[in-house]
């Protein structure tokens, strides 16, 4: 699947990936109207609200940009209906040959992690078949239980030829209370790093791992470090636009082939039409709004790609 997700980029020239991390105020009124007229000011209701509305969006975008990141709690929030508008989202995005990232963020041992692999990047056995549960092309995981958490994974992205991204410098501001701790002289992301980079050293794509890196953009100076650290490892890029980070802060992360990272942008692109920018496309053009975005923030990105 790494394979495929460079080729896509490759394709597409964009090196981005858009977030489908739906809040209900995200959502214009004729969609929620309309979802409310159906089934009422439910939870089936707010499912089928965002689940239209990421219909909108993936048809808007999906010729420009060669993958989606869908984050599951905005989805469960909804109960059993909102995981159903997960997976039918999920399920659309692939129709449209979109690589699908899910971000679960998914840690645990054993059995328990096991199960959460099965269930977001294998397949389960149920009698004499098999089934695809979630059926993601990538998922995150936190690796704060060491190898025994992540282990179950990669045996699962083995067998089905999927992949991780796995949390190393997280994008929020109080992600230093731990990551930035010094342990044996050096912090403590750059120890999960090389990890990941030696998990990775087993489920190789062409030129790149099957086991990526999750690192902010918010944080650049360390992406620099945490690059060369990680030399054959996908870096996901979260903290672009509504949480800072821009194209100036991106080179680092990429390495001289122009490959290696792909950057994430959600609010930014998905409730593009509530900025003052975009604002006159209107909230009915909503979808244009966030088509309008995403071709800002590839131009952004391969500009500044372009003059380093």
């Amino acid at each position: 699947m790494i394979n495929k997700l460079i080729e896509k980029i490759r394709k597409t020239n964009a090196p981005i990936v858009v977030g489908l991390d739906p809040m209900l105020s995200y959502v214009p009124k004729h969609i929620q109207e309309k979802a409310f007229a159906e089934y009422g000011e439910t939870l089936e209701g707010a499912a089928e609200a965002i689940w239209q509305f990421n219909k909108g969006i993936v048809d808007a975008t999906c010729d420009l940009i060669p993958a989606v990141k869908p984050q599951i709690a905005m989805y469960e929030q909804f109960g059993i209906p909102g995981l159903q508008a997960y997976k039918k989202t999920v399920d659309y995005c692939k129709s449209k040959d979109l690589v699908v990232i899910g971000d679960i963020k998914r840690g645990d041992i054993g059995s328990t992690s096991a199960a959460y692999a099965v269930g977001h990047l294998g397949k389960v056995q149920v009698g004499s078949k098999c089934y695809a549960g979630f059926d993601e092309d990538f998922a995150t995981v936190n690796p704060y239980l060491g190898t025994d958490g992540v282990k179950p994974f990669v045996d699962v992205c083995k067998e089905e030829k999927k992949g991780l991204f796995i949390l190393v410098k997280t994008s929020n501001p109080s992600s230093g209370e731990f990551q930035d701790r010094i342990i044996d002289g050096r912090p403590l992301y750059e120890w999960v790093g090389e990890k990941v980079a030696q998990w990775g050293e087993d489920h190789m794509g062409d030129s790149y791992s099957y086991i990526g890196a999750v690192v902010g953009a918010t944080y650049p100076e360390m992406g620099k470090v945490l690059r060369k650290l990680m030399p054959k490892t996908f870096i996901l890029v979260p903290g672009y636009g509504a949480q800072g980070g821009k194209g100036a802060d991106l080179v680092h992360f990429f390495n001289e082939d122009g490959l290696g990272a792909i950057v994430n942008s959600s609010r930014g692109i998905i409730a593009a039409y509530k900025q003052e920018k975009y604002a006159a496309i209107g909230e009915l053009n909503y979808a244009e709004a966030s088509r309008k975005a995403v071709e800002d923030m590839i131009a952004d990105i391969s500009g500044a790609l372009e003059s380093r």
